[in-house]
This record gives structure tokens, C-alpha cells and sequence, in this order.
């Protein structure tokens, strides 16, 4: 965001010189110059909805669209944020630091003050779900999963559309308004934060090393990480190394990988308010699962749950562990005899890109009883409209867990491209019936031709009158 003040010198440099030159300049109101809190003078006369212009064309940066200046008072009201963590703004990074002045300072303006609920995170759709129901909103501002929000919250008229108020790109995470959390044709949803979840493979470049295999990384620098690849070096690292008879290593750590074989081939088992099982992309994903499961290229199960792939990862004999980029810490601290390497998960068919994938996104929402929602989206922009100190989102967390620059670029080139899967959002779905039958070696064909009537019932109860 250093380029954003740039931009707003080389605007004024602009603006002087076509007053001089006898140009309308002075209708450039609301430039992207908001996040250094200094005051626009053409902020109050006429300013719309479009964007400013700035010298975007020139630079190859996008125009920066920030609200015109607001005055309100709101007589002391206390602004209540609600979340299943505590929401203040802590004072950890410059950022941050940045985010609370701006708080402090809209609080005096605007004569409000801010409480933090923290509700548990177990009973928190319960809660927040009856309280919008019941017209008494747990707070002003709530956090809401989009599994239970997308269609069904705002289908009953909950919460208020808030598209109209975050066309600033600094302050708001423009996919989450106008992809993640739309119903027909308006966004539900908002946050500021610009990073996405990482998912891709975890890998022991110990043990890599030590198995004399071809580097996982060279195959993403030859673009050549794909799904036959993948097996192959899954396939290469079970060995008995000890010739008693047994594999003593193992290339995957992971027997189910239904969901990053979806996300890595750019599709999903629903897709809007329609099942998505006979799309060309799908099946490709799902004779994906189906081979890795009748060719056995996993580590077999031991009978434990969810967490066993993780648990076989941390013995030091699994070279693979699909995950998330939040378990990278714990892993590391766990082994710390290992070197470990992280790839994105390797592209299907129908990729052209790296992806990730997020089945229980949430965000930021407004309930509809709840007066005035443009002021509290104008405060919340004004709270995230600053010049960042970072080049990208999450860089300081990167920055400290990744000691491998290889490492560090893959998570940044996976970050971008996150998929949403949504076939959480239907109770009655039956998922992980389906994982299971492909899993256990039941043809594609079978358990596509035995589910797509299902699914599409368990989308109608939810997206039906």
C-alpha cells in the first residue's frame, strides 16, 4: 500500500496542473488517499458512487474508491461486535497499531463506544441464529457462517444488503461481498481482511532426502506438479527400507482427499442451488479419490479419527500431509529433527492455477433491525482504510514461519486463488455417506448415479420456497 501514497502525490501533482492549465480537476473527491486519515477538500460537494480518479492508467494500479467524509452522531451508542473470539484490535503489528488510532478517533467524531462480544464457538449458530429470528440481534455487528447464512438467513430477510457500501478495496475484501456472500444479486457479507486460507501438502524434505527422491519443488518450478505426479511420488516413498517385508515408509499421510481433489481441479460438488456430481471437472475428482483409494496409494488407516493423518505425519516416516497453512507451527514445533517443505496441492485436469479451498467460510454481517447499517459500514471503513506497512496479506505470519523462501512464494502464489465449497450449507447432504463409498472402492459411476438425487433434495429443502 506504499504505492497508494505515491499514487495520491502524483494525483495532487495532476490536479495542480490542470488548475493551472484551466482544467475541472476539483471533482477528483473521495481519492484512495483515505488510509492516511488526511481530509479531502472536495470530500461533501457532490461526491457519488463512483470511483475517483487517480493516475491508475499510468502506474498499472487500480482506482482506489474511499467514502466521502461522513457527519453523524450517534448520541453514545455502544457498537456491539460480535464474534466466537474477542475482536479487539490489538496493538501486535504498525497495522494494527494504525486500525485502533482510526477506532479511537471515530469514536470521539461520532460520539460512539465499542463492546466485544466473545461467544463459545459450540453454541454460537445457536445463539446468533435465535436472536436474529427472534428480531433482537446479539449485536450491531455479527459474525456469521455463510453455510447457515447464504441462503438461508438473508432468504428470511435477517440481514442487510451492504454491497452499496464497500467499494473500497482496501478496506473490504471484494470477493467476499460480491462472490462469497451474494444472493440474488446483492452481498450479505463483509471483512477486512484480504487473506485466505491456505490449504496445500505438507512435506519432510528430511526424509525426501533421505528416500533419494526428486525434490518436490522442482516439479512446481517445471509446472509440472499434477495429480499423476503426485501419485508417483506417493507410490515412491512407500518403501521397506529394511527389507523385513513391511513398508516402513509411507508417501501420503492422508486416505481421504475428497475435498482438496475438488478445490485443486477448480469445482465442487454443488454449485449454486444444483448438485454438481455429472460435471466433467467432478468426475474428474472423483475418480481422482477413487483411484488413490483401489490403488492404495495412502498410508493405511489404523482405525483413528480425523486427526490420524496428522499423527502419522508427525512420526517421521510419511513424506505427505494434505492440510491447512494454520498447522504449519505445530507441525514444526513437533518434528523438530525434520526439514518441513510446503508445495500447493497439485493440479487437476481442469486447473490452470494452484488453488485453495474454504468449506467454513464466515464473515462479517448487519442485521436488519439494526438502524442506520450505512454509518456502521462507514466506520468500519474508515477503521481499515490505511496505508499498510506489508506488501501482502499475511506477511509478517509468513515471514515468521517460513524460514525456506520456496516455501513462502507457494504459500503467496495458493492465497489468491481460494474456492469456496459449499456442500456444508446442506444438513442433509449426506457427504461423508458419499466419501465413504468411493473410498471403500465403490465405482464413480455407481455412487454419482446413487447421490445426484439425493444432493439435489438436500439443496432443494434449503434453496426451495
Amino acid at each position: 500500500m506504499r504505492i497508494r501514497k505515491m499514487m495520491a502525490l502524483l494525483c495532487a501533482m495532476v490536479l495542480v496542473l490542470a488548475a493551472c492549465s484551466g482544467g475541472t480537476g476539483a471533482s477528483n473527491n473521495g481519492t484512495g488517499n483515505g488510509g492516511n486519515n488526511s481530509t479531502n477538500t472536495g470530500a461533501n460537494n457532490g461526491a457519488t458512487e463512483t470511483p475517483a480518479a487517480s493516475n491508475a492508467g499510468n502506474t498499472g494500479e487500480e482506482d482506489v474508491y474511499s467514502t466521502p467524509e461522513m457527519d453523524f452522531d450517534l448520541g453514545g451508542k455502544t457498537i456491539k461486535i460480535v464474534s466466537w473470539w474477542d475482536m479487539t484490535i490489538p496493538e501486535d503489528n504498525p497495522d494494527n497499531i494504525q486500525r485502533k488510532k482510526n477506532l479511537e478517533a471515530l469514536m470521539e467524531k461520532h460520539n460512539f463506544k465499542v463492546e466485544y462480544v466473545s461467544i463459545d464457538y459450540g453454541e454460537y449458530q445457536e445463539k446468533v441464529t435465535a436472536s436474529l429470528l427472534a428480531g433482537e440481534p446479539i449485536g450491531d455487528i455479527v459474525r456469521l457462517g455463510k453455510t447457515y447464512t447464504v441462503p438461508t438467513l438473508v432468504k428470511q430477510d435477517l440481514l442487510w444488503p451492504i454491497d452499496e457500501y464497500t467499494k473500497n478495496p482496501v478496506a473490504f475484501n471484494q470477493k467476499v461481498t460480491n462472490e462469497y456472500y451474494t444472493y440474488e444479486g446483492r452481498g450479505y457479507g463483509f471483512t477486512e481482511n484480504q487473506a485466505n486460507l491456505v490449504q496445500g501438502i505438507f512435506y519432510n524434505r528430511t526424509l525426501m532426502n533421505q528416500l533419494g527422491l526428486k525434490a518436490l519443488q522442482d516439479y512446481v518450478n517445471e509446472d509440472t506438479w499434477n495429480w499423476e505426479t503426485f501419485i508417483q511420488v506417493a507410490k515412491e516413498a512407500n518403501k521397506d527400507t529394511n527389507n523385513d517385508g513391511k513398508l516402513d515408509t509411507w508417501g501420503l499421510a492422508n486416505a481421504d482427499l475428497m475435498m482438496h481433489a475438488l478445490y485443486s481441479n477448480n469445482t465442487g460438488l454443488t454449485k449454486g442451488n444444483k448438485q454438481n456430481l455429472d460435471d466433467p471437472a467432478t468426475l474428474e475428482a472423483l475418480n481422482f479419490v477413487s483411484r488413490l483409494a483401489t490403488e492404495q496409494v495412502a498410508r493405511p488407516t489404523e482405525g483413528g479419527d480425523w486427526t490420524e493423518p496428522g499423527q502419522f505425519f508427525r512420526q517421521g516416516n510419511t513424506l505427505m500431509y494434505a492440510g491447512a497453512l494454520h498447522e504449519m507451527s505445530g507441525l514444526q514445533t513437533d518434528l523438530p529433527d525434520y526439514e518441513i517443505g510446503f508445495v500447493p496441492f497439485p493440479k487437476g485436469p481442469n486447473a490452470t492455477e494452484y488453488h485453495s479451498a474454504e468449506a467454513l467460510y464466515q464473515a462479517l454481517t448487519i442485521p436488519k433491525s439494526v438502524d442506520n447499517p450505512e454509518q456502521l459500514m462507514y466506520i468500519w471503513e474508515k477503521i481499515n482504510d490505511i496505508d499498510s506497512v506489508y506488501e501482502y496479506p499475511d506477511q509478517g505470519w509468513y515471514e515468521t514461519l517460513f524460514a525456506n523462501e520456496d516455501d513462502l512464494n507457494n504459500a503467496k502464489m495458493v492465497a489468491p486463488n481460494m474456492i469456496i465449497l459449499d456442500h456444508n450449507t446442506f444438513p442433509n447432504l449426506k457427504y461423508y455417506d458419499f466419501v465413504g463409498e468411493l473410498n471403500s472402492g465403490v465405482s464413480v459411476s455407481t455412487v454419482v448415479e446413487k447421490y445426484k438425487s439425493t444432493f439435489q433434495a438436500a439443496i432443494d429443502e434449503v434453496y426451495g420456497p
